[in-house]
């Protein structure tokens, strides 16, 4: 008893399996649309973030551009300074440029970390690009592929339901046909029947039997008048 309910229980399992894989592939289209959607959302987020690291970059260098732009100036302050026999203005110039060399050095170690960061996030977003590109021919071809067959099976249902209807029209044909023979039958029958019953069939009888109009038409006329011109000679 105990192995028949697993068996049942697997069935049983097994049945909800394909009513819930029949449930997403009447879905698939759809859950498809939704999961490229998704992906063109998101990759349109990582873009909007894109350009936030590459405004960062761009930061750095300008601020990498503005500090070089210090040094130089305090630079030749310190060589003034220095030419003047101004030493310690020098020397304080001096920890004023190494305090900017660091700041630069700073920022230029952002700025490749920003810049390794973007053509990274390039990558995976033209690879992204790509896919999504991939899956929507893929849809468009199965809604291709399934607009083709939704004809196909309605060409196919109206093709099978007008042969029958032309199927019912020729049976309504053929009956109309057999009607009309039978009553071009029936008329036929009719006259033979009159002329077998009526008086033209009667005359035809007399007529035959020397009896009523007996005329001969012209070769009695004839055979008439040569007798009587022989009885004149």
């Amino acid at each position: 008893m105990t192995g028949l309910f697993k068996k049942l229980i697997t069935a049983f399992r097994g049945g909800a399996r394909e009513v819930g894989e029949a449930v997403v592939d009447m879905n698939a289209i759809r859950i498809y649309e939704q999961e490229i959607a998704d992906a063109r959302n998101n990759l349109a987020r990582a873009k909007q973030d894109l350009t936030g690291v590459i405004a960062k970059e761009m930061q750095a260098e300008r601020d990498i551009k503005r500090i070089n732009t210090e040094l130089e100036r305090y630079e030749q302050h310190a060589i003034d300074a220095l030419n003047k026999g101004r030493e310690d203005l020098a020397e304080e110039v001096a920890v004023k440029i190494a305090e900017l060399e660091a700041e630069r050095g700073n920022h230029e170690a952002a700025k490749k970390q920003f810049h390794a960061h973007v053509e990274r996030l390039k990558d995976i977003m033209k690879q992204t690009e790509a896919t999504i590109r991939q899956h929507e021919r893929e849809l468009a071809m199965v809604r291709t592929t399934e607009s083709v067959q939704k004809a196909t099976r309605s060409i196919t249902d109206n093709y099978g339901a007008g042969a029958t209807r032309l199927l019912d029209a020729k049976s309504s044909l053929e009956r109309i046909k057999k009607r009309q023979m039978d009553f071009s039958d029936r008329m036929a029958a009719a006259d033979a029947l009159d002329k077998e019953s009526g008086s033209g069939s009667l005359d035809d009888k007399l007529k035959s039997a020397g009896i009523g109009d007996t005329s001969g038409g012209s070769s009695e006329v004839m055979a008439r008048l040569k007798k009587r011109a022989g009885g004149q000679g």
